[in-house]
């Protein structure tokens, strides 16, 4: 009997070892990296519960919500047609979008579907242009009920240019964090740790692209938030080698937490290459909190962050402990007024310092 409790000890041994490998092995796949420069953020905090928020257009409506289930607000999209947000200018050769999304749909279907993100060249005064395929052109993907379609198109083309689909579902209740990732044609979209999609010419070249749009039909109201439009490919390795100072918003964590999120995995590997590459560099990380909340709760977070960071690059990469300081300075070093959600945005971060 004791030689049966060794083996079956060893077997869970094992079952919990693979699982882990296959866990680390699928965050792995996790290679977004979000852009630079925030350029819109949008959490939903300024505006009243009910309302539709003052810093999107649509032709349908919406509101602000909160739910028992997930923290913080949200943006529920009510009704089929157009929901964009303004962000101004356009979004530079490189940029990401980022969203928490939560598919909901009305006739208690499994599965999401009915639901388009369009990546577009066109203008804000004018959001219809071009009816089914708007603006001068675009790329669109459609969250079908068992895959990912996609194609792109533009005037010049005088319609549809390349298109195709990838097997992914979205499941109605569950919580994603979606991510599209744009380096000129090239076009990456994520959700959760997956990769959904990964298309070389998936932009068409030749437009400068400045908007995000969502559409939807009726049979769906899916729930939105945390929703950053950030540009400019970070150079990650030129900041703290030789500028001695580089300024992450890759780093995300829970609300409230010192949780590193899954999503923070391709920045921390880069950040933990950099410090490979180089081993006699050392460094401080210091978390850094808007000025929402209390103070001395905000002083601690941001603690608490830093030595989060430091466990993670120790743990997981195998960053000597030695090598690192850190600190928090919760909201007493803004680099921008905490005035909007944009610069509260662009106040929360972790920031990394050659010593």
């Amino acid at each position: 009997m004791k030689t049966l409790y060794l083996i079956i000890a060893g077997m869970l041994l094992f079952s919990v070892a693979a699982y882990a490998q296959d866990e680390n092995k699928t965050v792995s796949k996790f290679d977004f990296i979000p852009g630079e420069k925030i350029i819109f953020y949008d959490d939903f905090t300024t505006g009243n519960v009910g309302d539709f928020p003052a810093a999107w257009n649509t032709n349908s409506s919406g509101e602000i919500v909160t739910i028992a289930k997930y923290p913080g607000r949200w943006l529920q999209l009510t009704k089929g047609g157009f929901f964009i947000p303004e962000a101004k200018g356009t979004f530079t050769d490189n940029f990401t979008i980022e969203f928490d999304f939560v598919p909901v749909t009305s006739n208690n279907s499994e599965n999401m579907y009915g639901i388009d993100f369009f990546l577009v060249s066109g203008t804000l005064d004018n959001p219809n242009e071009g009816g089914a395929i708007p603006g001068k052109a675009g790329t669109k993907i459609t969250a079908g009920y068992d895959q990912i379609d996609w194609t792109n198109y533009s005037q010049k083309d005088e319609g549809y240019k390349d298109h195709g689909n990838s097997m992914f579902q979205f499941k109605s209740g569950q919580k994603y964090h979606i991510a599209f990732w744009v380096q000129k044609q090239r076009l990456r979209m994520y959700a959760n740790e997956n990769k959904v999609l990964d298309l070389p010419r998936g932009m068409i070249a030749g437009y400068s692209y400045n908007i995000f749009r969502m559409e939807t039909i009726d049979d769906v109201s899916p729930i939105i938030s945390n929703f950053r439009i950030a540009v400019g490919l970070p150079d990650m390795r030129n900041k703290l080698l030789n500028e001695g100072k580089l300024i992450s918003y890759g780093i995300q964590f829970d609300v409230n937490s010192a949780k590193i999120k899954p999503e923070s995995f391709a920045t921390l590997k880069e950040i933990a290459q950099i410090l490979t590459d180089n081993p006699s560099v050392k460094i401080k990380i210091v978390g850094h909190t808007d000025a929402d909340g209390n103070d001395a709760a905000n002083l601690d977070l941001s603690k608490r962050r830093a030595a989060s960071v430091k466990t993670e690059l120790n743990h997981t990469f195998s960053i000597d402990i030695a090598r690192m300081e850190t600190d928090g300075m919760g909201k007493t070093q803004p680099i921008a007024p905490n005035d909007n959600a944009v610069n509260k945005a662009k106040n929360r971060r972790v920031e990394f310092i050659k010593l």
